[in-house]
């Protein structure tokens, strides 16, 4: 099984896109804090929802809300412009939940949901 579930800070507005093959995909960054005092760490990760849920969530993914995030986890590398290598943690999410939020929008979000049926519920 590979889960991980974590809550964080997002570190930008989410981005809703479609794809060169036509798919759906709502894409932000989230910062997840771990320790405290001196040995505090800041884990960073990008966020995927695909589908109609990312277009529904997008409009909630502000940058400094609070959120919970749920999905399957991988570690990708690549080589940046000055040919170091490189790693990426991605999550595409089964399950996005807003925590804490400073916008009016965030009660709006909590209603939206009670809109959908269970499979259908945009995050």
């Amino acid at each position: 099984m590979n889960t991980w579930s974590f809550i964080g800070r997002v570190g930008r507005d989410g981005e809703f896109r479609v794809t060169s093959t036509g798919k759906e995909v709502l894409s932000f960054s989230v910062a997840v804090d771990s320790g405290f005092g001196q040995n505090k760490k800041t884990t960073w990760t990008r966020v995927f929802v695909w589908g109609k849920r990312g277009e529904a969530l997008a409009k909630y993914i502000i940058k400094g809300n609070q959120i919970g995030v749920v999905g399957e986890v991988s570690l990708n590398e690549y080589t940046a412009k000055d040919g170091t290598t490189k790693y990426t943690l991605d999550v595409n999410a089964s399950d996005v939940t807003l925590i804490k939020s400073g916008s009016p929008q965030a009660e709006q979000a909590t209603q939206i949901a009670g809109e959908f049926e269970d499979s259908e519920i945009p995050f």
